[in-house]
């Protein structure tokens, strides 16, 4: 088999030397999916929920997707460099876009949050970033049937 290196100068010389009427009859992708919803943002609804300074409590937040950047920069930031674990702190303060009326997360904010929340959010992240949706599955201890639950909102108990 021959292999062909193709560059950007030869990119336009290969397309315009594919037979034409190939390129027309090449179906068009559904219309569904051409005008598909890019989802980058998740809201999310904490366990304990956060309690700023002034004693209110915030419960309800946002999450963005991951860049490559907000994976590398934890990386050369000194208080990871000093303790690893730092690193889920300053990850999860760059996606976290909103939390309650907080508008600014910074790693303070979740330095200062119950550990339930934030083993919450780590687990949030994985998913969204890795599995791309934030739906777990689940066994009810009593009956042991298994079923879905959406952990980005609602309260226990409601659908």
């Amino acid at each position: 088999m021959r292999r062909r290196t193709v560059t950007a100068g030869t990119l336009d010389e290969t397309h315009e030397g594919t037979d034409p009427a190939e390129r027309e009859t090449a179906p068009a992708p559904p219309a569904a999916a051409r005008h598909q919803e890019h989802r980058t943002e998740f809201t999310f609804e904490l366990p304990r929920g956060y309690v700023d300074e002034d004693g209110n409590v915030h419960h309800d937040g946002a999450m963005r997707l991951a860049t490559a950047r907000d994976e590398l920069r934890p990386q050369i930031d000194l208080r990871v460099k000093e303790n690893p674990a730092y690193l889920s702190v300053v990850l999860l303060s760059q996606v976290i876009t909103r939390l309650g009326t907080l508008r600014d997360v910074h790693a303070g904010v979740v330095e200062r949050m119950y550990a339930t929340d934030v083993a919450f959010l780590q687990d949030f992240y994985r998913r969204i970033n890795s599995e791309g949706h934030t739906r777990a599955a689940v066994t009810c201890p009593m009956c042991e049937g298994s079923f879905e639950v959406d952990l980005s909102g609602g309260r226990l108990g409601e659908s």
